[in-house]
């Protein structure tokens, strides 16, 4: 009976998360159809090929951006882990002068649009002389506001008690942070670590600034390049090729971790 009295629910979460998901499976169909069939809305086609992902692979150098985007993803996702934890835990549990105030502007910078320094950074990557380097497109990223309010938010939560007693045992703030939270704190790191990914993967504006060699340009960057700038010639199903390879990895990384995401989200302790 319970059953049959949330049926009408379970029919409606059914039907909405066909419609949402069906723009993403048409997407995805029309990468192995032929252009000319692109028009219609159904999904399958007897003339299905991999002739999209051909003209992709051998028209640009996706497997060289695919490597510069992971190697930079990595890069910055395990920085902005280190540093934001270090952070994190710097003004969850230490006592020291200017914290709140430090945390406060931290906050602020999180309402600072990204366009605002955008000219600044990369003023600074000039006179760095790090324009066209893995540098421009790593060290920026390196430490996120919204990564450090969680770490923050979620090692609150952690027993005073614990940490007192890996002081009493020798532990310095280090060894605590590092040998002990961390092992407790999978959610809040995979969700912190998704974050960065995601972002620093997605990001297309700020290397089509700083980079300009084709050798280094991330995939987003030459999927843009590609679409846009004419070596598609207009056929809509090669540039649906591109975006589905740019978007896998993101999809099947957040298929894996998506528990302890909704986990971390739902625990992160941002009441306090």
């Amino acid at each position: 009976m319970r059953g049959l009295k949330n049926l009408p629910v379970y029919l409606a979460l059914t039907f909405g998360g066909i419609i949402f998901a069906y723009p993403f499976v048409w997407m995805l169909f029309s990468t192995f159809k032929p252009e000319m069939e692109l028009t219609g809305i159904g999904l399958w086609s007897p003339n299905m090929s991999l002739d999209n992902y051909r003209t992709v692979l051998t028209t640009i150098p996706i497997g060289r951006a695919l490597l510069n985007s992971m190697f930079v993803s990595l890069a910055v996702t395990t920085c902005v882990l280190f540093f934001g934890s270090i952070v994190g835990y710097a003004l969850a549990r230490l006592r020291f002068l200017g914290r709140d105030l430090i945390f406060a502007v931290i906050l602020f910078t999180m309402v600072i649009p990204f366009q605002i320094t955008l000219i600044p950074m990369y003023i600074l990557m000039v006179k760095f002389g790090w324009v066209d380097t893995y540098l421009s497109l790593i060290v920026p990223g390196m430490i996120n506001s919204f990564g450090i309010l969680l770490f923050r938010q979620f090692f609150r939560d952690i027993p005073q008690d614990l940490i007192d007693a890996a002081r009493i045992d020798g532990c310095n703030e280090f060894q605590i942070l590092f040998r002990i939270i961390w092992p407790l704190s999978k959610p809040v790191l995979i969700t912190v670590g998704i974050l960065a990914f995601m972002g620093s993967w997605n990001d297309v504006l700020w290397p089509l600034l700083v980079i300009r060699l084709e050798t280094l340009m991330t995939m987003p960057q030459l999927v843009t390049l590609f679409a846009i700038g004419g070596q598609a010639a207009n056929q809509m199903g090669v540039q649906l090729a591109a975006t589905t390879l740019l978007a896998a990895p993101i999809i099947i990384i957040y298929s894996f971790f998506q528990k302890y995401f909704i986990e971390s989200m739902a625990t992160s302790g941002l009441k306090n």
